[in-house]
C-alpha cells in the first residue's frame, strides 16, 4: 500500500514541474510587460534581468511555503491517506486551469487558483469526513483554517482596490513633476527620484524580505532590523549622489536604470511570493510522506498529519532548481508572450485597434466620468486647469508624435508600474500573505493608464470592457478551481488508484488539446506579424502588400461561394459547417485590415489623398464582398440544417452555371491585381455584364416556377437570395478592381 503514496509523491513533483511551467507562462506578463512596453532595453536585456531576479527570489520565498501546508486547513485533523488526496487534486486542477487560461492568451491568478483549489479539495475531504463520522456540518470549522483563508481572499480582493487606487495616484503625481516632456525634468529630478525609486525597493525587498529567505541567519535578520533606518537613508543618499554623477559625466537615463532595476524587483517578488503556488503542494506533499514513512507500520488512514503544523524550512538547493526551471520557461515559452500582449494592448497609450468591444456597463461608466470631469472642470480655477493640462500635454514628447512607435507607454510610467507593483507584492510577502501578483500588475497598469491619460474618448469604453472581462475572468478562476479540486478530491478519494492515473490520462490529453489550439491561434495571427508589429510600408512595399492581403482573400471568398453552392446541391451539412468556419475566418481578415486602414494610410505620401481615398474603398468593397457571401452561405447552411427541400434539377443546373461564371470573373481579378496590368480591365467588365444578365433570367424563370407552384416557399426565398447576393458579389468585385486600379496608378513611382 505505501508503494501508491510514493508513486504519489513522484506524481505531484511532475506535475509541479509542469505547474511552474504553465505558471510562469502566465505570469510572466507581471515583471516583463512594463519594460517591453516602454522599450527600456533591447528584449534579451530584459529578459536577462528578469531570469535573475526570479533566481534571487525563490530564494526568499520559504517563508510563503506553509501556505501550502496549514493556511487553507487544519492538517492535524486530517489523515496521511487524505492529505494526499488534497495535494494530489489540487495539483491536476492547477495545471488544468493555469494552461487553459494561457491558451486563451488571459492573465489570471495563480494564487487565486492554489487557494481556491485547496480550499475546494479541503472542503469535499471535509464534508467526506463529517458524513462518515456522523458529526454536522457545523463542525466544518474544525478541519477549515477559516480565519486564515478568509484573510488571505479578502487581502486578494482588496489589493485589486488597492493596486489601482495607488497606481493611479502615485502616476498622476509624478506626471505632474515629470511631464511627457521628461528629459528636462529629469535633469534635475531623475536623480531624487531613481534614488527613491532603487530604496524604495531595497526596503520591500531586501529588508522586509529577509525573513523569508532561505540562507540568511537570524543574526543578519536581527541586525537588518535594527539598523533599518541607517540603511534607507544610506541608501536614498548614495543612489541620488551616484545617479547624479553618472548624469553628469555619462549623461545617463535614470529612468532605464529604474525600469530595469525595477523588472529585476518584480521578477524577484514575483518568485518571492508565487513560488508556492507551484511547488508548495508537492513540497508538504514530500514533507507528510517524510513524515508518514519515519513511522513503520503507521496506517495511512489513521496517521494524523501533526508534522505539517510545525515550523516551515525548505531546502536552498529545491528552491534554486525551481527557480531554474522558471528561467528556462521564461525563455522558452511563447505562451508568456501571448498574455504580455492582452496586458499591453489595454495599458497602451495610443488609441488603435483594440482587442475587446464596447458594453453597456463601459459606456455608461464613461458617459458618467465624462460627467464628474466636467463638474470639476467648471469649479476648478482655469488658471490651475492649463497648468496641469500643461504638465499633460503630449506633445511636446517625441514618442508620442512618433505614430509608428513600438513603444506602448513611456519610461516614467513603466518606472511607475514597476516600484508600486513590486512595493505591494513584497509588503504583503513580509506579511507571509498570498497576494496575486497578477491581480496587483495588472490594477498597477490600469490605474497609471488612467491616470495618464491612455483611457481617452478614443479608447476607454474598449479599455474598461478589458478590464471588467479580465477581472471577470479571475473571479470565475475562483469558482472554477474550487469546482474542479472539489469533484476530483472526492472522484480520487471514491475511485482510488485506477481513479488517480485515469486523471492524469485526461489532464494530459486537455493539456495537448489548449496546445493545438494555441498554435492554431498563432498561425491565424502570424499572417498579420507585419502590421503588429511595425515592419516599414514604403513606396512599392505598400502596394505589394495591398495586393497580396487582398488577393488572399478573394481567393478564400472564392473557395467559400463555390463549395456552398456545390454543397446546396448535394446537401452536405457536414461540408457547410467547414465552410462556415472558414467564412469566419475571412470575416476576422477583412475586419483587421478595416481597423488597420490608419496604419497603410499613414505611410502614404503626403499629398497622396486620393489614393489613401482608394485604398479605403478597397477594403471597403472586399468587406463587402465578404458580407455577401455570408449573407448566401449562413441562409443555405440553415436551409440544410433544418432538412428543408433540396433543389430542384433546372435550379442546379443554372446554379452550377453561375458558380462558374463567377469563379471565372474571380480568377481574372485576382490575375489583374496580382500582375497590376490593367489591359483586362475591359474583359472583366463584359463578364460582369454577362452575369447580371443571367442572374436577371433565371430570376425570371424562378418567379414562372413559383407561379407554377414547382418550387416551395423556402426553396423559393433561398433561391432568390443567392441570386441577389451573388449579383452583390459581382458587382462588389468589380468596384472593388476599380479603386484597386486607381489606387495602384496614383501610388505608381514617377
Amino acid at each position: 500500500m505505501e508503494n501508491i503514496y510514493i508513486v504519489i509523491v513522484g506524481i505531484l513533483f511532475l506535475l509541479a514541474i509542469s505547474d511552474l511551467v504553465v505558471g510562469v507562462s502566465n505570469d510572466a506578463v507581471n515583471f516583463l510587460n512594463s519594460a517591453i512596453g516602454a522599450k527600456a532595453a533591447p528584449f534579451w536585456v530584459i529578459m536577462i534581468i528578469a531570469s535573475l531576479g526570479v533566481l534571487f527570489g525563490a530564494t526568499f520565498s520559504n517563508g510563503m511555503m506553509e501556505v501550502a501546508r496549514k493556511g487553507i486547513f487544519h492538517p492535524e485533523y486530517f489523515y496521511f491517506s487524505e492529505i494526499m488526496i488534497i495535494f494530489l487534486a489540487v495539483m491536476i486542477t492547477d495545471v488544468i486551469l493555469l494552461d487553459t487560461f494561457n491558451a486563451f492568451g488571459l492573465p489570471t491568478s495563480t494564487t487565486v487558483s492554489i487557494v481556491f483549489e485547496l480550499l475546494g479539495a479541503a472542503v469535499a475531504l471535509t464534508i467526506i469526513k463529517i458524513n462518515k463520522l456522523g458529526l454536522s456540518y457545523d463542525e466544518m470549522g474544525t478541519y477549515i483554517n477559516s480565519s486564515k483563508a478568509l484573510a488571505i481572499i479578502s487581502g486578494i480582493l482588496l489589493s485589486v482596490i488597492v493596486s489601482f487606487i495607488a497606481g493611479a495616484i502615485i502616476q498622476y503625481i509624478t506626471r505632474v513633476i515629470f511631464t511627457f516632456n521628461y528629459k528636462k525634468t529629469m535633469k534635475y529630478f531623475g536623480s531624487s527620484w531613481g534614488g527613491f525609486a532603487i530604496t524604495a525597493i531595497t526596503y520591500f525587498l531586501i529588508i522586509k524580505g529577509a525573513k523569508g529567505s532561505s540562507f540568511m541567519t537570524d543574526d543578519i535578520i536581527d541586525w537588518i532590523k535594527h539598523n533599518t533606518f541607517k540603511i534607507l537613508l544610506l541608501s536614498f543618499l548614495g543612489w541620488t549622489i551616484i545617479l547624479q554623477i553618472l548624469i553628469w559625466i555619462a549623461n545617463i537615463n535614470v529612468l532605464k536604470i529604474t525600469v530595469l532595476l525595477g523588472t529585476f524587483a518584480l521578477a524577484f517578488a514575483f518568485a518571492g511570493n508565487d513560488l508556492v503556488n507551484f511547488i508548495g503542494v508537492p513540497l508538504a506533499g514530500l514533507k507528510s510522506y517524510q513524515a508518514f514513512a519515519a513511522n513503520p507500520g503507521a496506517d495511512p488512514d489513521a496517521f494524523a498529519m501533526v508534522a505539517l503544523t510545525g515550523p516551515v524550512k525548505t531546502e536552498t538547493i529545491l528552491l534554486i532548481l525551481a527557480g531554474f526551471v522558471m528561467v528556462i520557461t521564461l525563455w522558452l515559452s511563447r505562451k508568456a508572450r501571448n498574455v504580455t500582449a492582452t496586458t499591453l494592448n489595454l495599458s497602451r497609450q495610443d488609441e488603435g485597434d483594440e482587442r475587446f468591444g464596447s458594453s453597456g456597463f463601459s459606456r455608461s461608466l464613461v458617459r458618467g466620468s465624462i460627467k464628474i470631469n466636467s463638474f470639476f472642470e467648471r469649479i476648478t480655477p482655469d488658471i490651475v486647469l492649463k497648468k496641469l493640462e500643461s504638465r499633460f500635454d503630449r506633445s511636446y514628447s517625441k514618442e508620442a508624435k512618433t505614430k509608428d512607435a513600438a513603444v506602448s507607454f513611456d519610461m516614467v510610467r513603466a518606472s511607475v508600474n514597476l516600484v508600486v507593483a513590486s512595493i505591494l507584492i513584497s509588503f504583503a510577502t513580509s506579511l507571509k500573505l498570498p497576494l496575486s501578483t497578477t491581480y496587483v500588475t495588472f490594477m498597477v497598469l490600469m490605474g497609471t493608464s488612467l491616470a495618464d491619460g491612455a483611457w481617452g474618448r478614443e479608447s476607454a469604453v474598449y479599455r474598461i470592457t478589458g478590464v471588467v472581462t479580465v477581472i471577470g475572468g479571475w473571479f470565475f478562476t475562483a469558482l472554477v478551481a474550487f469546482t474542479v479540486a472539489f469533484t476530483i478530491a472526492y472522484i480520487i478519494y471514491y475511485g482510488g488508484s485506477i481513479a488517480i492515473f485515469a486523471l492524469i490520462l485526461i489532464s494530459v490529453v486537455l493539456i495537448y488539446r489548449t496546445h493545438v489550439l494555441y498554435k492554431k491561434r498563432e498561425a491565424d495571427k502570424l499572417k498579420h506579424a507585419e502590421e503588429s508589429y511595425g515592419i516599414t510600408l514604403e513606396g512599392d512595399n505598400i502596394i505589394e502588400k495591398c495586393t497580396i492581403n487582398v488577393n488572399e482573400v478573394l481567393e478564400k471568398i472564392n473557395i467559400i461561394f463555390s463549395e456552398t453552392l456545390k454543397s446546396l446541391i448535394k446537401e452536405d451539412r457536414k461540408k457547410l459547417k467547414e465552410v462556415l468556419k472558414d467564412l469566419k475566418d475571412v470575416n476576422k481578415d477583412t475586419k483587421y485590415l478595416k481597423d488597420n486602414i490608419h496604419k497603410t494610410v499613414r505611410k502614404l505620401k503626403e499629398d497622396s489623398v486620393d489614393s489613401g481615398h482608394y485604398y479605403v474603398q478597397v477594403l471597403d468593397y472586399l468587406r463587402e464582398i465578404a458580407h455577401a457571401v455570408s449573407f448566401i452561405t449562413k441562409p443555405v447552411f440553415e436551409h440544410i440544417d433544418n432538412n428543408h427541400k433540396g433543389l430542384i434539377e433546372e435550379q442546379v443546373t443554372e446554379l452550377n452555371k453561375l458558380n462558374n461564371q463567377i469563379g471565372n470573373l474571380m480568377i481574372l481579378i485576382k490575375e489583374i491585381i496580382q500582375k497590376r496590368d490593367f489591359t483586362a480591365f475591359d474583359e472583366a467588365i463584359k463578364l460582369q455584364q454577362e452575369i447580371i444578365d443571367f442572374i436577371f433570367v433565371i430570376r425570371k424563370k424562378q418567379i414562372k416556377r413559383i407561379k407554377k407552384d414547382e418550387a416551395g416557399t423556402k426553396n423559393s426565398m433561398l433561391y432568390l437570395n443567392i441570386l441577389a447576393e451573388s449579383k452583390n458579389v459581382t458587382l462588389y468585385s468589380i468596384n472593388l478592381l476599380k479603386s484597386f486600379r486607381d489606387f495602384v496608378l496614383l501610388n505608381k513611382p514617377k
